[in-house]
């Protein structure tokens, strides 16, 4: 299985087998902590191929920069099915989240683990921006 696409955006949605993902970031900025981001999504687009048919796991963690996890793990079962006709095909996955809440400014990641093997990994950075008007280093 290859990750063709993994990124945090503002939002995606899989229509008719065509990912689409809307404001992609790295990024949130706050003034203060505890920060709660209202909404966003992880948009995953995996490449599986003829060997590789049958029942698979993903499992998403989001963590710190001392490595625990923010929030409970996310994961999912999945099978996978190709028509007779293909070697192999794409299939998108998107998970909608909901008032994410950081409780410091820090280093995180978000962590894609296929059927226990890490695939993938996304950086994410909450920053502190200062008052309005106040100077910046």
């Amino acid at each position: 299985m290859k990750v063709e696409v993994f990124a945090l955006c503002d939002a995606a949605v899989d229509y008719a087998g065509k990912l689409s993902l809307l404001g992609a970031f790295d990024g949130i900025f706050a003034r203060e902590a505890p920060v709660l981001h209202p909404q966003c999504a992880i948009a995953i687009r995996l490449r599986v191929a003829r060997g590789e048919e049958g029942a698979h796991n993903l499992q998403l963690a989001l963590i710190d920069a001392d490595g625990h996890r923010i929030v409970p793990p996310i994961g999912a079962n999945f099978e996978v099915r190709l028509p007779p006709q293909r070697e192999s095909m794409a299939i998108n996955l998107v998970l909608n989240i909901h008032q994410l809440k950081f409780d410091r400014f820090d280093d995180y990641a978000i962590d894609l683990s296929i059927d226990g093997r890490q695939e993938a990994s996304l950086p994410l950075v909450v920053v502190q921006v200062p008052p309005h008007g106040a100077p910046q280093a």
